[in-house]
């Protein structure tokens, strides 16, 4: 998947949030959460609540990465 979300966990770290404090105030499940760590596919609901949560853009909590082992 070309999709990262190190963004969102630079966010947490900066604000001094735990991944529990993101899993409360965005109401997302601990396996939503590992699902983000390991970089997979979440429902762009969950960005939604995210967002919400954080006050931010889907822009600040992932970013797309060109997989270099897919052919053209």
């Amino acid at each position: 998947m070309a999709i990262k979300y190190y963004k969102l966990f630079n966010i947490l770290n900066r604000r001094e949030m735990k991944k529990t404090d993101l899993i409360n105030v965005a109401g997302i499940t601990s396996t939503t959460l590992a699902r983000l760590s390991k970089n997979q596919t979440v429902n762009i609901e969950i960005i939604d609540r995210i967002c919400c949560a954080l006050h931010c853009q889907p822009g600040d909590l992932m970013e797309y990465v060109e997989d270099s082992k897919k052919e053209p």
